[in-house]
C-alpha cells in the first residue's frame, strides 16, 4: 500500500508541476483558434519572406530548382526565427535565452510549414519550373502558402495547448 501512496504522490507533484510551469497563462486547454491563427500568421510572415527571398535569389543566379529550393528553406527558418528572436529581444531578455526560446516556439511550426508549402510547390505540375516573372510561380507560391497556413495552424493550437510554441513565447510580451 505504501508503494501505491508514492507513486499518487509522484504523479500529483507531476501533474501540480506542470500546470505551474505555464506562468501567467495557467491551463493552456482553453487555446483558441485566433490564438493558433494568429501564430501561425507570424511563422508564415517569416516562411513567406525567406522563401521569396530565396527563390529571387537562387533564380538571379541561375542555380537549379534543388539548389533554390534549399536556400529558401534555410532562409524561411532564418526570417522565421529572426521574427520571435525580434519580439523575445524587445522584452529585454539575453540573446542566448531568446534564441533558445525562438527555436523551441518555431521549429515544428516552420518545419510543418516548410513541408506542407514545398511539397505543393515540388509535387504541383509546372511549378518547380515557374519563373518570378511566371504568373503560375505567384499564385502557386500563394496557394502552398495558403495550405501551409491551414494544416500548421491545428499543429500550432496543439502546442500551444500544451504550453509549447508560442505560448513559451507569450510570457516575454508583457
Amino acid at each position: 500500500m505504501q508503494h501505491d501512496a508514492h507513486a499518487e504522490h509522484t504523479h500529483d507533484h507531476h501533474h501540480a508541476h506542470n500546470h505551474g510551469s505555464h506562468g501567467s497563462h495557467g491551463s493552456h486547454g482553453n487555446v483558441t483558434w485566433r490564438m493558433a491563427a494568429q501564430a501561425t500568421l507570424h511563422c508564415l510572415t517569416g516562411c513567406a519572406i525567406g522563401e521569396v527571398l530565396g527563390m529571387i535569389i537562387g533564380t538571379a543566379l541561375g542555380w537549379g530548382n534543388m539548389p533554390t529550393m534549399a536556400l529558401a528553406i534555410v532562409l524561411a527558418f532564418a526570417f522565421g526565427y529572426a521574427l520571435t528572436l525580434r519580439g523575445i529581444l524587445k522584452a529585454g531578455v539575453d540573446f542566448r535565452t531568446a534564441f533558445r526560446v525562438a527555436l523551441a516556439a518555431d521549429t515544428l511550426s516552420i518545419a510543418v510549414m516548410e513541408l506542407i508549402d514545398n511539397g505543393v510547390i515540388a509535387l504541383w505540375p509546372g511549378a518547380m519550373d515557374a519563373h518570378l516573372t511566371d504568373a503560375m510561380f505567384w499564385w502557386i507560391l500563394a496557394l502552398a502558402l495558403a495550405a501551409a497556413f491551414v494544416i500548421t495552424t491545428p499543429v500550432n493550437k496543439w502546442m500551444i495547448g500544451r504550453g509549447k510554441g508560442h505560448a513559451v513565447v507569450h510570457q516575454y510580451h508583457r
